[in-house]
């Protein structure tokens, strides 16, 4: 496995409103064709009439998904699953410094492997040291808010 940075499209980088015109084309096909296995198939505006992209239905979902960020301003990445992050993708992923996130490492928050000297971190590994954290996060703040109710500070 390599390391892979991903593509991404930066915040503006596409025209919202260009964005949100064709979520909605893409939402109203999906919503009008009964089944869900169906592979979709694309007719470009190439004048050739029998030419067809056929693409797999989740990935028009995915796209749609992708067209919604950018109608709202938003830059999206995507990242294979797969991939493997150097320490400062990782870092910048998770909004933390470098520093921080080799204590996350050493301390066996997150996996790693080490090729040669340099520590390399799944995505799927960082993603799910993230979904962990959010929910740690949500706990902790629930208790405080029981223990406020209890106190009758709310």
């Amino acid at each position: 496995m390599g390391t892979v940075t991903g593509r991404k499209i930066e915040p503006g980088t596409v025209d919202a409103g260009d964005a949100k015109r064709a979520l909605k084309r893409i939402n109203n096909y999906l919503s009008s064709t009964a089944r869900s296995d169906e592979d979709i198939q694309v007719h470009l505006e190439t004048g050739a009439q029998d030419e067809a992209l056929v693409l797999p239905r989740p990935v028009v979902e995915m796209f749609a998904s992708m067209l919604a960020a950018l109608a709202k301003g938003q830059g999206i990445q995507i990242i294979p699953v797969n991939a493997e992050l150097t320490t400062q993708q990782a870092a910048d992923m998770l909004n933390v410094s470098r520093p921080y996130l080799i204590g996350l490492l050493d301390s066996e928050q997150i996996p790693f492997r080490l090729v040669g000297r340099h520590r390399r971190i799944r995505f799927a590994d960082l993603h799910q040291y993230l979904r962990e954290d959010d929910a740690a996060r949500k706990d902790a703040a629930d208790e405080l808010m029981q223990l406020d109710q209890e106190l009758g500070l709310l």
